[in-house]
């Protein structure tokens, strides 16, 4: 197994088509879904068409993938996923952090050591300026995530939802942290 990063408590690597069961079952609990879909499951064959080919994909500015799978260091439990993917196939000069872990695992901070991980990697190593991440006004868990992974609040905006759900009313937030402010914190 490839791995692309490790940290104190977790091991990132590659996707594999291998990881469909996973995803399905992550896709699966309400609770990670709510700000995504309002909760309503993901089926195999969205998971298949649609998400394992997203998280299959290489990024040709950085030579490797833009979706990470994240294990349990200790026992090699999978857990869920980042996603640290150039916003432009072609440059890497700004980045989405994403998360999407097993609520399981929540409030352990996971989500934090993986963030911090690649924005280290992503502005010492892949040619990162800029990090971005947004998600909905009323998930301060995520908003919570961002701040301990040292992203600042950018602005409040207002996104197109196929369709609305619990919370959506609330618009969403952007986070960022740019490299000259990475760099003025170490």
């Amino acid at each position: 197994m490839h791995v692309f990063l490790e940290t104190e408590r977790l091991v990132l690597r590659p996707f594999t088509e291998a990881d469909a069961d996973h995803l399905f079952a992550l896709d699966s609990d309400p609770d990670v879904m709510h700000f995504l879909n309002g909760g309503k499951p993901t089926s195999r064959e969205r998971v298949h068409a649609q998400i394992l080919p997203r998280l299959l994909h290489d990024h040709p500015c950085f030579g490797t993938r833009g979706y990470w799978a994240a294990e349990e260091k200790a026992t090699g439990t999978f857990l869920g996923w980042f996603e640290f993917r150039p916003l432009d196939d072609h440059s890497p000069a700004v980045v989405e952090l994403g998360y999407r872990l097993k609520k399981a695992v929540w409030g352990r901070g996971y989500a934090a050591e993986g963030a911090r991980a690649l924005i280290h990697k992503g502005f010492t190593d892949l040619g990162v300026e800029r990090v971005t991440a947004d998600t909905m006004a009323v998930n301060t868990r995520s908003r919570r995530v961002m701040e301990k992974a040292g992203l600042s609040f950018l602005r409040n905006f207002t996104g197109d939802w196929p369709e609305a759900i619990e919370g959506s009313e609330h618009g969403e937030v952007e986070y960022e942290l740019t490299r000259a402010a990475w760099e003025q914190r170490r």
